[in-house]
């Protein structure tokens, strides 16, 4: 009876092996794996080890152009060719294509921080082709399929890396002026693809995790919502303050708004849905911090960016590609305790962040524990997701098993 019982008892699963052809499948798998290791190891460096930072980018430099364009517009750009994807039914990039993509960011990251001339022109290239080549193939199957809602979307990886590269060029002539400005223009760059991306998921998340909810899409909202962020953008490139902090007063005002429309009481108890409402509300809180800042309002510069870009989108970003990934692997879409965990030290993180920018004695220690949480954060993330992302889907099909006189009976290749 013992025996019956052992042999009836179900076994778990074996996972399937690693593979190249599934890890370079969508650029999901290795630019969510890239973006989120750059963000643990970059911001190590920056705090722990700064003397560790030798290349051209130096300081504080190099910190805020890896933050923007090597970790957020990075997993932006994953996001971007996975969800092409679906929206088009044509992969923009994939195999060998999709591995080049993602030598020139590895290329890219290294440059950076080998001392000289010779490498950071060799980064500078790597870099501008990784956006170039992005926003093209982005643009191939959006404009080739007609998907006329999502024609925006290439134009603005383009301009996210017009303005890293114009970033990196003003880095030469030690225009801090000139620096701060890039790097102003490729935020909202992100800004914008951020909000329009996030707007169309999240309520799409929500009716499909809640059941009869039912939240607005805020089409037209976010077509304002989009012009006005374009418009702040010109305006800060004109050298109009004034405007430009209307504008994105505008644009911030219309994502709080969303946000409340989409109901979040109702998903206050789920951590897939809730994590993507803060960092959304974190956004449009930022801009409005922004607008403070570009109208003149007595604010360090660093708080916008940071507003906007650790409490916006770096708690978007743990949400995305947790919830993406667990989609798109084929897995429950029900997080594990170790994921919230994720969640709840990016959220910490960014507080923590946050308070180091106030003139108190508390700021270096916020500093390091709000380094160390994000830290943790990601690693946590890359030890529980990486060994689902250089694998197979759970429910691809499996290959065939031969018997041994299947195996005899086929033909072999001639000598």
């Amino acid at each position: 009876m013992a025996e019956l019982l052992q042999i009836e008892e179900p076994s778990r699963a074996k996972p399937p092996p690693p593979q190249w052809a599934a890890f370079l499948e969508l650029g999901f798998r290795p630019l969510y794996l890239a973006g989120c290791f750059w963000a643990a190891v970059s911001v190590a460096l920056w705090v722990f080890a700064p003397e560790l930072l030798r290349g051209k980018l130096a300081g504080v430099v190099w910190h805020a152009h890896e933050m923007l364009w090597g970790f957020i517009a990075t997993i932006a750009v994953g996001f971007l060719l996975t969800a092409g994807s679906n929206w088009t039914g044509t992969n923009p990039l994939k195999g060998r294509a999709l591995a080049a993509l993602s030598l020139l960011w590895v290329l890219a990251r290294v440059g950076y921080l080998v001392p000289g001339d010779i490498a950071f022109a060799l980064a500078l290239a790597c870099e501008v082709l990784f956006f170039a080549v992005s926003a093209l193939a982005l643009g191939r199957a959006i404009y080739g399929a007609r998907s006329q809602r999502n024609y925006g979307l290439p134009l603005l990886v383009f301009a996210l890396g017009g303005a890293d590269a114009l970033f990196l060029l003003a880095t030469r002539q030690s225009d801090h002026g000139q620096l701060m400005q890039h790097f102003n223009t490729g935020l909202l760059c992100m800004a914008m693809i951020a909000l329009l991306v996030a707007r169309r998921v999240i309520p799409f998340f929500a009716i499909r995790a809640v059941p009869g909810l039912t939240v607005p899409m805020h089409t037209r909202s976010g077509h304002w919502q989009l012009a006005a962020g374009g418009l702040a953008i010109g305006c800060g490139l004109m050298g109009w303050a004034e405007a430009s902090a209307l504008f994105l007063s505008v644009a911030g005002v219309v994502a709080l708004v969303q946000v409340l429309a989409w109901k979040p009481a109702a998903v206050r108890r789920v951590p897939l849905l809730w994590i993507l409402y803060v960092g959304y509300a974190a956004i449009g809180v930022g801009l409005l911090v922004a607008a403070a800042h570009a109208a003149g309002a007595v604010l360090r510069a660093a708080w916008p960016a940071h507003v906007i870009g650790v409490a916006g989108f770096s708690v978007l970003i743990i949400g995305m590609v947790t919830r993406t990934a667990l989609g798109h692997l084929g897995r429950p879409l029900r997080p594990d305790r170790l994921i919230v965990c994720c969640y709840g030290l990016v959220i910490a993180a960014a507080a923590l962040r946050l308070l180091a920018l106030l003139p108190t004695g508390l700021a270096l220690g916020a500093l390091h524990a709000s380094a160390g949480a994000w830290v943790l954060a990601f690693v946590l993330y890359l030890w529980r997701f990486f060994p689902m992302l250089i694998r197979p889907r759970i429910d691809a099909p499996a290959a065939p098993v031969l018997k041994p006189e299947q195996i005899a009976a086929r033909p072999h290749p001639p000598q």
